[in-house]
């Protein structure tokens, strides 16, 4: 398999994550999205979205998005409840953390690095808006280690790929206990990977 991937991505980090807990190899094609790598006519040939992580099978086929991807590679595997109300659960979060985190905290965090002379007035409204997203989770996580059952799910593994970084989008993780605690739980995982390594 080959997967193409920009390192600092969050959403490119769950896909090398979850590779690596589970053992899975594959070839890394590094693609560079700030100078344009993903609009080419042969990136575009593989996804006409445009849009990394994507990940190419053996025998051609590709599949896109970073929550279907992680969920293809890690079927059958302990990170997808086997319970269907818990499977549920589990994309429940996954949803949310496309639709409701990862556009204000991701956002953010793209601003600062790369945008903050020509879009710094969003932060404001996005710096609401990912407040809200890490409170939500700060209050779910009172009462539980993990989103969704008694162990680490794929729903984890979405949540804290921009989460453990929210702080280079000026977002304060200090301000949200239960997350920090989760956070270090979850890199406590035997196999961890931090977001700038491909695994060997």
């Amino acid at each position: 398999m080959r997967l193409y991937d920009y390192l600092p991505s969050g959403n490119s980090y769950k896909v090398r994550w979850v590779c690596a807990q589970l053992g899975i190899t594959y070839t890394h094609m590094p693609i560079d999205i700030i100078t344009g790598e993903t609009n080419t006519p042969e990136f575009r040939a593989l996804n006409p979205a445009g849009q990394i992580p994507l990940l190419e099978l053996d025998d051609g086929r590709t599949l896109a998005e970073s929550n279907a991807i992680i969920r293809y590679l890690a079927d059958g595997s302990p990170l997808v409840p086997s319970d269907p109300f818990d499977h549920a659960k589990m994309l429940q979060w996954q949803f949310w953390e496309q639709y409701r985190h990862e556009p204000a905290v991701a956002v953010a965090r793209y601003i600062h690095h790369y945008a903050m002379d020509t879009r710094a007035t969003e932060l404001p409204a996005l710096m609401t808006k990912g407040a809200d997203a890490l409170s939500v989770m700060d209050a779910h996580l009172a009462r539980r280690d993990w989103f969704v059952g008694e162990a680490c799910s794929l729903a984890d593994v979405s949540l804290y790929a921009y989460t453990h970084v929210a702080g280079e989008g000026g977002f304060a993780l200090s301000d949200y206990p239960n997350v920090t605690d989760w956070l270090a739980r979850f890199a406590a995982q035997p196999g961890h990977i931090t977001i700038d390594r491909v695994p060997d």
